[in-house]
């Protein structure tokens, strides 16, 4: 599926403060290889169903049983394996014998308590990796992780590493032993042992999916089989919020353009979030934060929310709105199933001009059967024009005053709102009282 760095970054999955982005909240790695591979699986959502449906497998497999799955292989073991590949020891014998083995250790005791500390993490990765084939016995296997294990299962299967295999306790290695091991490791087995590293990177990013899908209590969603476009959500919320107000959400052919009102605050930009991290989320695999959601595969998903002008290009807010629209339309014009996601749409230009502007560019998208649009708006004024299309669904948030304080119930509802509530705010701040007293002296009498 196709995704860009703009809407990657509207729809909060990656964020410069980490604790506001979706992987962040994913992120269950125990390496930095994990976290390599989960990042590159981020960057590459699926745009096939069976790819799609191999990955919740994987995540299913390991779901059902995570409480066992292996710790053996941690952050340091993988971090001092790939130190001790990278550097130099003083040359160990060819043949290590126990005569040897004591002059290396006497010559050269920095270099052989360096070997004797990478042995045993290569001991701990070379055991880790014969616990996790186990953990795999008796299960039903899909192909991308069958094309890893077999990978893992051949490099510790080499005939050499017999009798590594045969010790249950890394203590039970003598100094022959461990010099012997180390030769092997640094010189014959160095290819081998980096791409052991690599393959439990893709390991440790399906077993932090797979915790993220059980803690977020994420349900995996259902693709079906169509030429239009469908999204079918229900009790859909953000995963990012701690106290999320689910919505129920239905696009199709009929219905394939949401118009969203509603005042600031009241849960526009939430909504249109919730929708793209979900269509996100099921494009990669996983689980999403629904109770239940089918929808079709899609070639990409496009969002305009966070357009800012650029000063060094000389480019105002409202030219960029414009270039994102038009690279919008000039992409979803293949024909191919696009998600399609905009909030407040020509904020950069005076009222009227963005009626005008909004009523043309909703005329054009709502045409395009192949496409999925929610428009969020203030413009509630172009409602009754644009119910001359029969594809544009009306929701809102609607916003209640209580007591002089602002209600929202983050409900959605169907209609167009007419909620007008930015002077309450500016009142309800105080900055009303503030401009107002802007030139009054108060005289005091001492």
């Amino acid at each position: 599926m196709r995704i860009d760095k703009t809407t990657l970054y509207d729809l909060s999955v990656f964020d410069k403060d980490e604790d506001f982005s979706l992987f962040h909240k994913i992120d269950f790695t125990k390496t930095i290889a994990g976290r390599s591979s989960l990042l590159n699986f981020f960057k590459q959502p699926f745009g096939s169903i069976e790819e799609i449906l191999q990955v919740q497998n994987i995540i299913k497999i390991i779901s059902n049983d995570i409480h066992s799955w292996p710790s053996n292989i941690t952050n340091g073991t993988l971090l001092v394996i790939d130190k001790f590949l990278d550097d130099n020891p003083e040359t160990i014998p060819a043949e290590p014998n126990p005569i040897n083995t004591f002059i290396y250790k006497f010559i050269h005791p920095t270099g052989y308590s360096m070997i004797l500390f990478s042995v045993k993490q290569l001991f701990e990765l070379v055991k880790g990796y014969e616990l996790i084939l186990r953990f795999f016995i008796g299960k039903e296997i899909p192909q991308k992780l069958s094309t890893v294990l077999s990978q893992a299962e051949k490099i510790i299967s080499h005939k050499s590493l017999k009798s590594l295999k045969g010790k249950k306790y890394f203590s039970e290695m003598d100094r022959t032993d461990i010099l012997n091991y180390g030769r092997f490791f640094h010189v014959d087995f160095a290819a081998e042992l980096r791409l052991l590293s690599v393959l439990y990177g893709s390991l440790d990013a399906w077993y932090s999916m797979a915790m993220a899908t059980k803690e977020l209590k994420l349900n995996f969603p259902t693709f079906i089989e169509s030429s239009e476009p469908i999204f079918n959500a229900k009790g859909l919320h953000h995963p990012l919020l701690q106290n999320p107000v689910p919505y129920d959400l239905e696009l199709n052919d009929k219905k394939n353009f949401i118009f969203l009102t509603g005042a600031n605050m009241a849960g526009k930009s939430t909504l249109i979030k919730s929708v793209g991290i979900a269509t996100y989320l099921a494009h990669l695999g996983m689980g999403v934060p629904a109770q239940s959601m089918s929808l079709t595969l899609f070639e990409g998903i496009l969002s305009n929310i966070n357009v800012a002008d650029n000063i060094v290009k000389g480019e105002s807010y409202f030219f960029n709105e414009v270039k994102r629209i038009k690279e919008t339309l000039s992409t979803i014009g293949d024909g191919k199933r696009w998600l399609v996601l905009i909030d407040e749409l020509f904020k950069g230009t005076n009222i009227q001009d963005a009626m005008k502007c909004s009523l043309t560019v909703v005329g054009g998208l709502v045409k395009m059967k192949t496409g999925l649009f929610i428009l969020s708006s203030h413009l509630y004024e172009i409602g009754d024009e644009l119910k001359q299309y029969p594809a544009i669904g009306f929701k809102y948030f609607e916003t209640n005053l209580e007591n002089n304080e602002l209600k929202f119930s983050y409900q959605l509802k169907e209609g167009i709102s007419t909620d007008r509530i930015g002077y309450l705010i500016l009142k309800k701040e105080g900055v009303v009282d503030m401009i107002e007293g802007i030139g009054k002296t108060t005289i005091s009498n001492d």
